[in-house]
């Protein structure tokens, strides 16, 4: 059975989650003007059903070189090479197209020429073509999408204070330990982490500030978007002259429906993620929307399931 969409309260506090994802009760309740028990049931609610999960993970921009995977599969395997690319940890993110014959998945290769690519996809017999084009430049991502359900001084008075410095080179032992603990779960408490890293609590308080403060981990809300009333998910795969090329790239990463903008190489060098509420929406923005953008080719693929996205539990079943 179809799930219901979420309210306009559980909107605007998966909202504020978006802003910080360890925000607390008594600063919600406070900026968006609501009573603090009620923000602290509904809040309970959203996150003790699994409706809403908040993880954190790295800022795109760091760790290895991405590359975004088409894979065409013949009928009838689709759900075989799915989930044998889903069980990789070197693959973040699997779509599975809903005409059932491709599937779209982002490597994190550790170099240009990626085994899996060159070698173990083509000798595969169910898979008919893969394209492969490594990401040139991230200007969003999911962990950079929010739901417009705020006003933008409400935006402010939750999203924390930017870094005065970027992240540090590269994480602590302590500091890989709360990372991998904070993948599946950001909002655990300082104390469980002490009890599940083995670490003083007081030492986990203080690194756990520093890798949030400085954006060595940010915070993702993970949330199905049929609950957010956004029923069409579709990636578009784009041709730009290079002179347009990041102007494009710009405006897409400001839109609401968007949550993913990357530049490519290849022919479509530029790829959007879009979650919108119905097809009528998806016209609307490739016919409005993309116009004005010296876009010269469009490829819409719409997605029939979400198969994998960040942390250990997949989403979107």
């Amino acid at each position: 059975m179809a799930q219901q969409p979420l309210d306009q309260s559980d909107l605007r506090l998966i909202a504020a989650l978006q802003c910080d994802g360890r925000l607390t009760t008594e600063r919600a309740a406070r900026v968006l003007g609501l009573n603090a028990r009620v923000v602290h049931r509904r809040l309970a609610a959203l996150l003790g059903s699994g409706t809403v999960r908040v993880i954190a993970v790295p800022p795109h921009g760091s760790g290895s070189t991405a590359m975004l995977l088409r894979i065409k599969v013949l009928r009838g395997k689709l759900d075989t090479i799915t989930a044998a690319l889903a069980a990789r940890p070197d693959i973040p993110f699997i779509d599975m197209s809903a005409g059932g014959d491709e599937i779209t998945a982002v490597l994190l290769a550790d170099g240009p020429r990626s085994r899996l690519v060159f070698r173990q996809l083509p000798a595969t017999k169910a898979i008919t073509s893969v394209s492969a084009q490594t990401v040139l430049h991230v200007y969003a991502d999911a962990t950079d999408w929010r739901l417009d359900a705020l006003t933008e001084a409400e935006r402010t008075g939750l999203t924390p204070a930017p870094p005065t410095s970027g992240p540090p080179a590269e994480l602590g032992p302590l500091d890989r330990d709360l990372a991998d603990a904070l993948l599946d779960d950001a909002r655990v408490t300082a104390a469980a982490l002490a009890a599940r890293t083995g670490h003083p609590e007081s030492t986990v308080r203080r690194h756990l500030g520093s890798l949030l403060r400085d954006r060595a981990l940010v915070t993702q809300v993970i949330v199905d978007p049929r609950r957010l009333g956004l029923h069409v998910d579709a990636n578009l795969y784009l041709q730009v002259p290079p002179a347009h090329l990041d102007a494009a790239g710009r405006a897409l990463a400001a839109h609401p429906a968007v949550h993913g903008v990357l530049a490519l190489t290849g022919p479509a060098n530029l790829s959007a993620a879009v979650w919108l509420r119905d097809l009528e929406d998806l016209h609307s923005f490739i016919t409005r929307d993309l116009a004005s953008l010296s876009i010269t080719s469009v490829d819409t693929v719409l997605v029939g399931h979400a198969v994998k996205r960040p942390g250990r539990i997949p989403v979107g079943n």
